[in-house]
């Protein structure tokens, strides 16, 4: 029984292209994790269900439109170093294409001023942040937001977006994703981006007020749980704690 419904509305011409739609990210499981496997003699990541969850939680989104980065590159024009970034475009504004450099400031672009201090600016090496125009506006149930990350433990390794919380049951428009360049990586990049690249991870969740307390836990209580699980040698937080998620 599915108690909780997220939904992802897009324009009709764009929908009816049936494309990039998006996706459980369960659907997005790496290729290296697949092929690991797990026993009391060979134990691996694939035994640890905290990661596995990160992999499975939420939902995908697809880059919908190809786009070309050229990031810390020398400029043929100018003869100075700069970046540069241009989209394909879908009628009707449905994806705003556009094409950019340095000295042009519009909407899909922040200057590095405004994150001032931070060191996502260091990690772009100070160049505007672009963002990716993005067609889907989504909606949870009254009470419910989403976070909004780079796909867990399986980014793409040139970008990523920044990521970010937004109360989709009463945001009404599409949510468009500033990206920063792995500079700390590629000291330049040109690179295509290309349609359909996993980009970001969404994951719902209920608002709640939440308190914290720091307590004391009883010497003798703990010593009896590591005894309990020193009982068990392999697969304790899946058999005894782990819950089954359902992400359709």
């Amino acid at each position: 029984m599915f108690s909780k419904k997220i939904e992802f509305l897009t324009h009709d011409h764009y929908l009816d292209l049936k494309e990039d739609y998006p996706v459980p990210i369960k659907t997005n499981i790496p290729e290296w994790y697949k092929k690991l496997t797990h026993t009391p003699e060979n134990r691996t990541i694939k035994g640890c269900m905290p990661f596995l969850d990160t992999l499975t939680t939420g939902y995908l989104l697809k880059n919908p439109s190809a786009f070309k980065l050229r990031h810390n590159v020398i400029n043929p024009k100018t003869g100075k170093k700069d970046s540069f970034y241009q989209a394909g475009t879908i009628s009707d504004g449905i994806i705003q294409g556009v094409g950019l450099n340095i000295n042009q400031t519009v909407p899909s672009l922040h200057g590095p001023q405004q994150l001032e201090g931070s060191p996502l600016v260091e990690k772009n090496r100070k160049f505007p942040i672009y963002k990716i125009m993005n067609p889907w506006i989504i909606k949870t149930p009254p009470g419910y937001s989403c976070l909004f990350v780079p796909p867990l433990n399986n980014a793409d390794d040139r970008f990523s977006i920044i990521p970010g919380i937004v109360d989709t049951d009463t945001f009404d428009s599409e949510i468009n994703f500033p990206i920063v360049v792995n500079g700390d990586k590629y000291e330049s990049i040109e690179t295509i981006i290309e349609k359909g690249t996993p980009y970001v991870q969404v994951i719902p969740f209920q608002r709640d007020s939440w308190k914290m307390e720091i307590k004391e836990i009883d010497a003798k209580e703990l010593r009896k749980r590591r005894i309990s699980f020193g009982l068990r040698m392999h697969n304790i937080y899946k058999n005894l704690f782990w819950r089954k998620k359902s992400w359709r």
